[in-house]
């Protein structure tokens, strides 16, 4: 699996390897076709690649341990038909097919590894070494046993990947990208364009005259599209979070006094601060000396400083909390003092010390009063995750029982979400957003469900649970004439002034190429020219649109053209000058040019290599077999 390519993958060849292995996806179905279907195996065999057999037992594992990793990162389980829109069955095949492809051709080539280039590669693997970078025997085997591999299985997978990547290797070796095609890249990048434009407004279009009923109904007609009703669904939901079962009642002023007894500096003040400054010593007799000489007043703290070439951010520590210390001994000597005080000195951490405060801001704590009921509610909350599970199952009991969404809540004190209509964008019929708890998963599990279905509840964000029924289905449908007259008119209106401002460009481009000018062009039009300067291939510049700067680019300088600016307007250009800077092969941009471009050439090698390979080979794969193998046959 590509998950045993990860040390080849420190390299841009490893990355290109990933990519392109799981992008051969599409190619290696078109290559394979439906016609090499072999169906003479037995069910145990799933695939061939030529001697080499992928095992119904090879396909259920990686199958499996793909669709377990793939529950964890979404935080839920997946049902079959997830998986099979999330393409994991494709990927599954594609991986298994090309691995033994490659490990057909290294056993042609008689490559073989050798037990301790296997042992290093493990060892050296980031993902089994703990914090001081090395080999952690417990990690290893904690992570194995996550993946469901065994020692000696994952030993024969590294020692395969091993010999695949030796392949790959010699495959992407001594590649470079050509100075030529590096040159272009850069060029397209860089290049800046100017123009001189006009641009043509809605006024420029004329009069438009009101539609008569058969070229209104014709523009429907010809544009049904446009005035399609999506599909809409209508669904009961009910969503309880810890926060809808906590009791505030329930908790005692014990609990939440202790509460604020732990936490009330941090979470309900400000704690007490001190400015702080620190004069360090090496030697404990030389800090002696000198808070004797500060005792009979032959220096001050200052002075001092500056005799020791104290620098200023050592010196003054600024103000400072208890827990802003990295030195608990300073910390403690500061703590002690009061405003304009000097410790005696102060062994720590780093050192001998001076210390002394500058000055103390007291420390501000809102009373236990005034916070009680918000602690109340938050151990209230914590309590009710506690209570969550119970509550799931027991509303899990009750719609086992067949009983309507809608009752279960009422029963238990809740007011369902009743969802009249709801489209796949998550929008009502009015257009406007359904206000409904994770609104993107749950609109999406709706369209995957249908009335009578049994859906599984969703997790929210704070511990908490979402039931939904479908109870409606309304089909999409094409809205008729009279539904959406008004908008129908607005689009006839704007279909006409767009297509009269495209002709008048189109005669403007022609006027252009024969001599005339922009400026003698703008006199027949409510626009006027405007210049345009340092134009980005891709980007903007106001007043022109994407559309619009593409265009400039797919334009020759000194030639005109014209685009689109919006929904009606038109603009009409000529194309002024365009530059870029050279190109060095030196300079950071260049190298970041050459490593994308060999990593695109290495990919496209790769890509026809193993399609190559599997042509030579020859590939076989039992559909059925596998799809049973993997219990996607249904």
């Amino acid at each position: 699996m590509l998950r045993n390519m990860r040390n080849v993958g420190r390299t841009w060849v490893g990355k290109v390897v990933a990519g392109a292995l799981f992008t051969l996806l599409i190619l290696s179905f078109a290559v394979w076709g439906i016609g090499d279907i072999f169906r003479d195996g037995t069910s145990r065999t799933i695939a061939r690649v030529g001697d080499t057999e992928i095992t119904a037992e090879m396909a259920r594992e990686s199958y499996q341990n793909q669709v377990r990793r793939l529950s964890v990162q979404l935080g839920q389980p997946i049902t079959p038909v997830e998986a099979r829109a999330f393409g994991l069955d494709r990927q599954i095949l594609s991986n298994l097919v090309t691995e033994a492809t490659l490990d057909e051709r290294a056993r042609q080539l008689g490559i073989s590894v050798s037990d301790q280039l296997v042992a290093r590669s493990i060892m050296d693997d980031p993902s089994f070494q703990d914090a001081s970078g090395n080999f952690d025997q417990g990690r290893f085997q904690q992570l194995l046993f996550s993946n469901n591999l065994s020692e000696q299985g994952y030993v024969a997978q590294q020692r395969d990947a091993i010999a695949r990547q030796q392949i790959i290797a010699a495959l992407a070796a001594d590649i470079s990208a050509p100075i030529a095609a590096m040159e272009a890249v850069h060029r397209y990048g860089a290049e800046r364009r100017e123009a001189r434009f006009l641009i043509l407004e809605d006024a420029d279009a004329g009069t438009i005259p009101a539609p008569t009923e058969d070229e209104l109904a014709a523009f429907h007609q010809e544009n049904i599209g446009r005035y399609r009703a999506p599909e809409f669904r209508a669904a009961t939901v009910l969503a309880i979070d810890p926060a809808d079962l906590a009791d505030p009642s329930l908790v005692s002023e014990t609990q939440a006094r202790s509460v604020y007894e732990q936490q009330g500096e941090a979470r309900f003040g400000a704690p007490e601060r001190r400015e702080v400054q620190r004069i360090p010593f090496t030697a404990e007799q030389d800090a002696a000396d000198a808070a004797s000489r500060l005792a009979i007043g032959d220096v001050d703290f200052e002075g001092l400083a500056s005799e020791r070439g104290v620098a200023d951010d050592v010196f003054n520590m600024g103000m400072m909390t208890r827990d802003a210390f990295l030195d608990p001994a300073i910390r403690d000597a500061a703590f002690a003092l009061d405003a304009g005080d000097i410790s005696e000195p102060v062994s720590g951490r780093f050192g001998h010390s001076l210390v002394r405060v500058v000055s103390v801001e007291e420390g501000q704590l809102r009373p236990f009063s005034e916070v009680e009921d918000e602690i109340r509610r938050e151990l209230a909350v914590d309590q009710a995750r506690d209570r969550m599970r119970d509550v799931y199952n027991e509303i899990e009991d009750q719609r086992a029982t067949g009983r309507p969404l809608a009752d279960i809540a009422r029963e238990r004190g809740f007011e369902p979400r009743l969802v009249d209509a709801v489209d796949a964008q998550g929008r009502d019929q009015a257009g406007n957003r359904v206000d409904v708890p994770r609104a993107d998963t749950l609109v999406s599990e709706i369209f995957d469900s249908d009335i009578g279905i049994d859906n599984a509840a969703l997790r929210t964000d704070d511990g908490g649970y979402i039931w939904f029924d479908v109870t409606g289905v309304e089909p999409a449908r094409n809205r008729d004439l009279d539904e959406v007259r008004e908008q129908v008119i607005a689009d006839w209106r704007n279909d006409q002034i767009a297509e009269r401002l495209r002709e008048m460009a189109s005669d403007m481009v022609d006027r252009l190429s024969s001599g005339d000018t922009l400026d003698a062009l703008a006199e027949g039009t409510s626009g006027v020219v405007g210049e345009i300067g340092d134009l980005a291939r891709g980007q903007s510049s106001e007043p022109l649109d994407d559309a619009a700067v593409n265009a400039i680019f797919a334009t020759r300088v000194g030639e005109p053209g014209t685009a689109p600016l919006g929904e009606t307007r038109r603009v009409v250009f000529s194309v002024e000058s365009a530059r870029a800077t050279p190109f060095l092969t030196t300079t950071p941009a260049a190298d970041t040019i050459g490593e994308r471009l060999q990593g695109d050439i290495a990919e496209d090698m790769l890509t026809q290599f193993i399609a190559q390979l599997q042509d030579d080979i020859g590939v076989s794969i039992n559909q059925e077999a596998y799809r049973e193998a993997i219990g996607l046959d249904f």
